[in-house]
């Protein structure tokens, strides 16, 4: 079974960070087995932060793959540091890259991947993409199924 005593925020009512730095990326321990790396998926189709010009909202579709080697992200504490960058103004790359940053930071994943699908500002819309390395041997790695941004059309 799986040792959670160590858990904060799993099955009690926690008030969402008020910012990115603020929030706490939980683990969980992880066997890997023999075999070739499992490949964990978060994706995040709502995922807003605030422009750090105009204060306006941006939002984007956020694919996170990652290799664990002995830690899992706890996913509600995920789900709390994603939401905690409603409040948090940055540009989309900055948002992207810190994600996948503070996920290595938790975990020390054996490798990461991070796609943020951001939908138009100024009519461009910005697709930001970041990894750690070359994907682990033998690993299946789906497409993130994210259709490029077509517009209307």
């Amino acid at each position: 079974m799986t040792d959670t005593k160590n858990l904060t925020q799993l099955g009690t009512n926690v008030e969402a960070p008020q910012s990115p730095e603020a929030a706490v990326l939980e683990t969980v321990p992880f066997s890997r087995g023999d075999g070739p790396p499992a490949i964990v998926r978060f994706t995040c189709p709502e995922f807003t932060s605030l422009c750090p010009v105009t204060g306006q909202p941006d939002f984007a579709h956020i694919v996170i793959d990652y290799a664990p080697d002995t830690l899992l992200v706890e996913s509600k504490s995920l789900k709390l540091f994603m939401t905690s960058f409603r409040n948090h103004g940055a540009f989309h790359e900055e948002c992207t890259v810190m994600i996948g940053r503070r996920i290595i930071a938790a975990t020390k994943p054996l490798w990461l991947r991070i796609g943020g699908y951001w939908y138009p500002r100024g009519g461009i819309p910005i697709d930001v993409f970041w990894q750690t390395g070359v994907p682990p041997e033998g690993a299946w790695l789906p497409d993130t199924g994210v259709a490029p941004y077509r517009g209307r059309g």
